[in-house]
C-alpha cells in the first residue's frame, strides 16, 4: 500500500482526503497545520502540528515511509511550500504541488494590485474610509498603524488577542459564501473598499463578483510565487498524478 502525505487546509485538500479515502491501495495521511480551530471532518488519518521546518519534514517522510506528497496548501502559504520542496528534494519523495489558478480581472473590476499586505497598507489612501479587510489574520498587523481608517474584518475563528486595528468590526464565518449575502453585508457595513488576497477559488470568489456588482474598487495582494516542481490545478489532476505514480488507474 503506497502512503501519501497530503498538506491540507484547502477546499482541494479536503476534496482529495474524500476521493482517496476508499482506495484500497493508497493510505492518505492528511496534515494540518493547527491555526483553525474548527477544521471540517476529514476521512482518513489526520494530524496536526508542524514538522519543525524542512528536516524536521525530511524526517517526518523518511520515518513514516512515505511514497508520495501533495502539497495542497493555501497559495499563500509560502513557508510551508518551501519547506515541502525542500524535505522532497533531500529525501527523494515525488512532490506535487495543487495551486488553484489564480483570479484574473473581469469585465468591471477595479483592482489595484499589491506585492503584499505592507504595501496593500500603504495603498488605502484616497480609496475612501472603510474597509472590507479580508486578508486572514496573519496579515492584519500591517494595517495596525493606520488610524483613520476603519475595517470590517472576517476571520473564521475568534482572534486570542485584540485585534491590532484603531477602528474595526470583527465577523466571524465560514466559506463558501453568495454574492448576494456579500452585496448585502457590504452595502449594510457601507464598505467603500475590498482588501483581499488573490487566493483563487470559488469558496470566497463572492466578494470579488460583489464589488464588482457595487463597483467598489479591490486592493488585490498577488499571490507569491510556488516553489519550482510539478504543478497541478485541479484535484482531477492530483488524482491522476498520484494513479500514475502508483501504477493504478486514474479517476473515472
Amino acid at each position: 500500500m503506497a502512503r501519501l502525505l497530503l498538506l491540507g487546509g484547502t477546499a482541494e485538500a479536503l476534496e482529495l482526503a474524500r476521493s482517496t479515502a476508499g482506495d484500497p491501495g493508497l493510505h492518505t495521511v492528511t496534515s494540518l497545520a493547527g491555526r483553525t480551530r474548527r477544521p471540517a471532518e476529514i476521512p482518513g488519518e489526520v494530524r496536526v502540528g508542524g514538522f519543525g521546518g524542512a528536516e524536521g519534514l525530511a524526517r517526518h517522510l523518511q520515518e513514516q515511509a512515505i511514497d508520495l506528497l501533495v502539497d495542497a496548501t493555501h497559495p499563500f502559504a509560502v513557508v510551508m511550500a518551501r519547506n515541502a520542496a525542500q524535505a522532497c528534494h533531500d529525501t527523494g519523495v515525488p512532490r506535487l504541488k495543487l495551486l488553484r489558478p489564480a483570479w484574473r480581472p473581469a469585465p468591471g473590476d477595479l483592482w489595484l494590485e499589491a506585492a503584499d499586505a505592507a504595501a496593500a497598507a500603504a495603498g488605502l489612501s484616497g480609496l475612501g474610509g472603510r474597509f472590507f479587510l479580508t486578508t486572514g489574520l496573519r496579515d492584519i498587523a500591517a494595517f495596525a498603524g493606520l488610524e483613520d481608517p476603519w475595517f470590517l474584518v472576517r476571520l473564521i475563528d475568534r482572534p486570542e488577542a485584540a485585534l491590532p486595528l484603531a477602528r474595526h468590526d470583527l465577523i466571524l464565518a465560514r466559506g463558501p459564501f453568495a454574492e448576494a449575502a456579500e452585496v448585502a453585508l457590504m452595502r449594510g457595513h457601507r464598505i467603500e473598499a475590498l482588501i483581499a488576497k488573490n487566493s483563487g477559488g470559488y469558496s470566497t470568489y463572492a466578494k470579488i463578483a460583489a464589488a464588482r456588482r457595487l463597483g467598489l474598487p479591490v486592493v488585490m495582494i498577488r499571490r507569491p510565487k510556488a516553489p519550482a516542481g510539478e504543478m497541478a490545478e485541479t484535484v482531477d489532476q492530483v488524482l491522476a498524478w498520484i494513479a500514475a505514480r502508483t501504477g493504478r488507474g486514474g479517476p473515472s
